[in-house]
């Protein structure tokens, strides 16, 4: 394989709350993506998700091994004795007061947890590009979850830098996600535009109004073809987590009532269903204290049967089948308007009916925040919607009904455009790369 300087270093990385992706540039035959093996088969993109392990030969002491992405899912699911399953990590970037971790006795730095995902994208990447990755444009989001304040955003981005430097990344630079997404949209003109990008991660929304196209190419870019940049810290995730809290929870017993002393009370604490919303902290739940409240709450529940169900769900440990049930039932209902929310796993096996006009009535909170982020961001940049040419959105919850009206009602459907909704960022990453390399040399 023939290889230039500008292969060397012309890599977009991608680190997703979800789902990571990188790509290289290749001067001869544009961008390629990596793939990663997952039960089976080759996927362009990499769960971002980190299973921890201990293992005993002999009478020797315990050792904390670590897998990522696919691996790691497919070792937790196998594991009769489950380890740390952690995922999100990127969520908790911006927040001073979480530092890191402690598993099996050992504490670990947020950075050090990054860094084991971030080193094995980059050797595996390494390896099927057949080149060292030393280099690479690193995505970010506008704002990140739980970020009030530009400090906080920087903070952020200082944890993340140090990260890719202990996976062994010589330099780093940042650009903003949606600007790498709309570099990917560009790379398809042939003509100079005003667009409005919108990526929907797991965790964040982000969008940016900035002028792309081959002239804007050709003269380089400039400070003032950003228009302007809005987010909000929700996206995927919180849409899954309503999902389970209104549809799934119920069917667990989290509005059923217990007697208790003549009295009629809630039969399980909330926080145990509050756990249910992020498939990984499912896990947390399989400990005695646990499982002597919801011994008790099964006596004395007015619906046992619902408080079975929850039992069951935890002792066997069904948290990730249950999440990847409420991504199928999103999916159904961004194509239909109505669907079952079907799951039957284990001794597991629920069935309910749900339209479209439900979910949107829970996520109806969220929908207004990101509406309110793209009104924002037009007012602020003193843009009105008929002067954007077009409208470019990315990401999986892009594809919900409701999220692409707020963008149909203010621009039309004829100007609306969709890519990847998992590898454009890294693709527009790794374009901007090659545009960093070229104004440098």
């Amino acid at each position: 394989m023939q290889t230039t300087r500008n292969q060397l270093d012309a890599v977009g990385f991608d680190f997703g709350t979800t789902n990571s992706s990188v790509a290289l540039l290749n001067e001869g035959s544009g961008v390629q993506l990596a793939s990663f093996p997952s039960l089976g088969t080759q996927v362009e993109s990499f769960r971002s998700v980190l299973y921890l392990e201990q293992s005993r030969r002999g009478n020797g002491p315990r050792t904390i091994h670590g897998l990522t992405g696919p691996a790691a899912i497919e070792r937790y699911l196998q594991a009769e004795e489950k380890g740390r399953l952690i995922q999100s990590l990127k969520s908790h970037l911006s927040s001073r007061s979480l530092t890191g971790t402690e598993v099996f006795g050992r504490h670990y730095k947020l950075e050090d947890l990054i860094a084991r995902m971030l080193g094995d994208l980059r050797k595996h990447a390494a390896k099927q590009f057949e080149w060292p990755i030393r280099y690479a444009m690193v995505g970010r989001p506008v704002r990140f979850v739980g970020s009030e304040t530009r400090e906080d955003d920087d903070f952020a981005v200082s944890r993340l830098r140090d990260a890719f430097a202990a996976a062994g990344f010589e330099r780093v630079d940042f650009e903003m996600e949606p600007v790498a997404a709309a570099c990917s949209y560009e790379a398809s003109l042939d003509h100079d535009e005003l667009i409005l990008i919108g990526d929907f991660g797991g965790g964040t929304s982000d969008f940016s109004l900035l002028r792309v196209g081959p002239d804007v190419r050709r003269r380089g870019r400039a400070p003032q073809d950003l228009l302007g940049n809005s987010g909000v810290g929700l996206a995927g995730d919180a849409f899954d987590a309503r999902i389970v809290r209104k549809l799934v929870s119920p069917a667990l017993g989290s509005n059923s009532e217990a007697r208790s002393l003549n009295k009629v009370l809630p039969a399980v604490p909330a926080w145990i269903y509050a756990n249910l919303e992020r498939w990984h902290y499912l896990s947390f739940l399989r400990t005695n204290n646990v499982r002597e409240i919801l011994k008790s709450a099964h006596i004395r529940a007015l619906e046992p049967e619902k408080i079975q169900a929850l039992i069951t769900l935890i002792e066997e440990d069904l948290g990730y089948q249950l999440h990847q049930a409420v991504q199928q039932v999103k999916f159904e209902l961004s194509r239909s308007h109505s669907a079952e929310f079907r799951f039957r796993d284990g001794s597991m096996d629920l069935r309910i009916p749900v339209t479209r006009r439900e979910f949107e009535s829970w996520i109806e909170n969220d929908l207004q925040v990101i509406e309110d982020a793209v009104e924002g961001l037009l007012k602020t940049s003193g843009i009105h919607p008929r002067a954007v040419d077009r409208v470019f959105l990315t990401g999986g919850s892009s594809f919900v009904p409701a999220v692409r009206n707020i963008f149909e009602t203010r621009f039309g459907n004829d100007r609306i455009r969709s890519g990847n909704e998992f590898t454009s960022v890294a693709h527009g990453l790794a374009l901007r790369a090659g545009e960093s390399l070229r104004q440098v040399s």
